[in-house]
């Protein structure tokens, strides 16, 4: 395969969608994918690739073809054209301009609306330092930021159209205008623009805003969200790229309302109708069932950023803030970015059945109806190399029927001994790479492992499992060991706290080299743990999470989940697929009944995973249910296609 063909393929991340694209690039030079951050784009500018055996260019040719002949199949037709804005996207730990679940959900959104033909264009944000890198040191965490240089990334800058001059477009700040510039990213037949406010000649505090993903004051963040709302919409009017949808996930773009409302507005449109004209053409999805995660914005905040670009278009004081008001006029109520996406959208969506119960209760008073979609994951990017094995021997013609339920019972005839032969070569693979990642031998290859990696938020309880340390060592004692990976946002001290905690536990001798935290946790790490965890543990207090894909990556793998009845698992859980935690208890956002859930945790511990564990063909079983179950109910391909039917065509 020609070096031409080769750096194609790296620079289109639709590859990151195939589970055994990871080792093929990885065994051309094991020791430069590791220091290169699993970068094939940096990987390829520094080996000599014609040394590289025949039988390597010979799968990297098949892959080749395989994503060759997928962008060329026709897209949906007579279906909306999207366009898709989010604040970050996990696409691979390549491009790390993301920090957590929102990004993971818009990534694996991208992909599926790649492989189902829709056409859709992403924006987001180009994070010149992205999301921090996690070190340990003393028992806590640190935080360090290392530059994204872009001419090692899997992007392209943007140029004017039939140019080769950058094209650089301006957005509202204050009395002046704030510049940016754009790169284009290639996810299959998406294409995802990345804004960059990082352009020469710029003033520095300006260049600065688009460097740390959720960093900054909150006058930055203000400015950070006008450039993906305001300077989405222009970049795409630039590029002559004309949408019928705008969809926007989560509050962090919702000005994008306000430049289509101007739209209209210099189209000689009265207010009222502009407004009404742009609110037809979007859709909001909220992600956030915890008030604090909702942006808001207090006059004195907004006006100096929008207010000259207000006066302009000859809107009246006030009226961009009421948009954003739960009260409109108000003066003393900041301009809340949820509440813009609401008023500002058609339809609205919550992220599972139970976020959309919860979101209906918070925002009762906008009287605004509000449905719920699932959220899914993409049904390849997120399965060990070691599951798409099992299904190509036993499921075949598995990659046609990812939504078709009575194909997917198929999953039951899986003979129990191919099931805890991958269960076993996953775990394995497991403890060889965490033991690689910490630096010494901990863990056990034969031992049942329960994973826990997400975002240290402190309702997310990630120190739970140690509320009672005895009951804990005698879970251990039965077979059981723990890995734990995830960050604390660097300004909140309670998620830090916990992360400590964790640690400080894991160094005592009952506990050490059984119970392990892996640093730095990324996409990654994500996916070794998802694929190849036997349990994997959720425990937040209910009803604070929202959905939760991590759970669904497990089982999309045959992993067994044990959690909360939050977020998706009260839609999965039939008693059959995995272990539920108490009952189904809404608790406030607080410790008081944190005992009460450890208790039950180590009841459905005590009483049933540890007896299941010395029953492997049951184990089996289970495994097998939680694919049935799970794979063609949570996977993108399915919320991507609810999204088509139930928001983007209706209206």
């Amino acid at each position: 395969m020609n070096a031409d063909l080769l750096h194609a393929l790296s620079r289109d991340l639709a590859w990151a969608s195939h589970p055994s694209a990871h080792e093929l690039w990885r065994s051309a030079d094991p020791f430069l994918w590791e220091a290169l951050n699993h970068n094939p784009v940096a990987l390829l500018a520094e080996i000599d690739v014609g040394k590289l055996p025949e039988a390597w260019h010979q799968q990297m040719a098949t892959l080749a073809r395989t994503l060759a002949a997928d962008s060329t199949r026709p897209l949906l037709r007579d279906v909306p054209r999207v366009a898709y804005f989010c604040m970050e996207y996990g696409i691979h730990e390549s491009l790390p301009i993301y920090s957590g679940g929102l990004g993971m959900l818009a990534g694996d959104h991208l992909r599926s609306a790649s492989d189902l033909g829709l056409d859709l264009i992403a924006v987001g944000m180009f994070w010149r330092e992205g999301y921090f890198r996690q070190s340990l040191h003393g028992g806590r965490q640190a935080a360090a930021y290392a530059p994204n240089d872009p001419a090692n990334l899997a992007m392209e800058p943007v140029y004017k159209p039939g140019t080769q001059e950058r094209l650089v477009l301006t957005v509202p700040n204050g009395t002046r205008l704030m510049a940016a510039q754009a790169w284009k990213v290639k996810v299959g037949r998406v294409t995802l623009y990345l804004l960059d406010t990082d352009v020469p000649g710029a003033p520095d505090e300006d260049r600065a805003l688009t460097r740390r993903l959720y960093g900054g004051r909150n006058g930055d963040r203000i400015r950070q969200e006008v450039v993906l709302g305001i300077g989405g919409v222009r970049l795409l009017e630039a590029l002559g790229i004309e949408r019928d949808v705008f969809h926007m996930n989560e509050g962090h773009s919702a000005f994008l309302v306000f430049e289509l409302w101007a739209q209209g507005l210099r189209l000689g449109k009265d207010p009222r109708a502009a407004f009404e004209a742009a609110r037809q053409r979007c859709v909001f999805t909220t992600h956030t069932p915890v008030e604090a995660g909702h942006d808001r914005f207090d006059w004195h905040t907004a006006d100096p950023v929008l207010g000259a670009w207000r006066h302009d278009l000859g809107l009246p004081l006030g009226s961009f803030m009421d948009r954003g008001r739960v009260r409109p006029s108000d003066v003393d109520e900041p301009l809340c970015m949820t509440v813009l996406g609401m008023r500002g959208s058609r339809a609205i969506n919550a992220v599972s059945a139970l976020h959309g119960e919860v979101t209906r209760q918070m925002w009762a008073s906008l009287k605004m109806p509000i449905q719920a979609i699932t959220n899914g994951v993409h049904p390849t990017a997120w399965l060990a190399p070691e599951t798409e094995a099992l299904w190509d021997r036993y499921l075949i013609g598995w990659r046609d029927h990812f939504e078709d339920a009575d194909f997917w019972r198929r999953a039951e005839h899986i003979p129990t001994e191919a099931l805890l032969a991958t269960r076993d070569a996953r775990r394995q693979r497991l403890v060889r790479e965490v033991r690689r990642l910490v630096g010494r031998d901990v863990l056990d290859p034969h031992k049942v492992t329960i994973g826990f990696a997400r975002r240290f938020a402190p309702y997310k309880r990630g120190n739970l499992l140690f509320r009672d340390p005895h009951r804990l060592e005698a879970i251990l004692e039965a077979g059981f060991q723990v890995v734990f990976a995830g960050k604390a946002h660097p300004a909140d001290a309670g998620g830090q706290a916990i992360i400590a905690d964790v640690l400080r536990w894991s160094r005592k001798p009952r506990f050490r080299d059984q119970i392990v935290f892996v640093p730095d946790y990324d996409m990654h790490i994500g996916r070794l743990l998802t694929g190849c965890a036997d349990i994997w543990l959720n425990n937040p207090r209910r009803p604070y999470e929202a959905s939760g894909t991590s759970g669904q990556k497990a089982a999309l793998n045959g992993n067994l989940n044990l959690s909360i009845l939050d977020g998706w698992w009260p839609e999965a859980a039939d008693g059959t697929n995995g272990w539920s935690i108490g009952a189904p208890t809404d608790r406030p956002d607080s410790e008081a009944f944190d005992g009460e859930d450890a208790n039950a945790l180590y009841e459905v511990l005590e009483q049933q995973v540890v007896p299941a564990a010395a029953d492997p063909a049951g184990w089996a079983r289970k495994m097998a249910r939680a694919m049935s179950t799970c794979a063609p109910a949570f996977n993108t391909h399915r919320m991507v296609r609810d999204y088509l039917g139930q928001l983007y065509s209706t209206g």
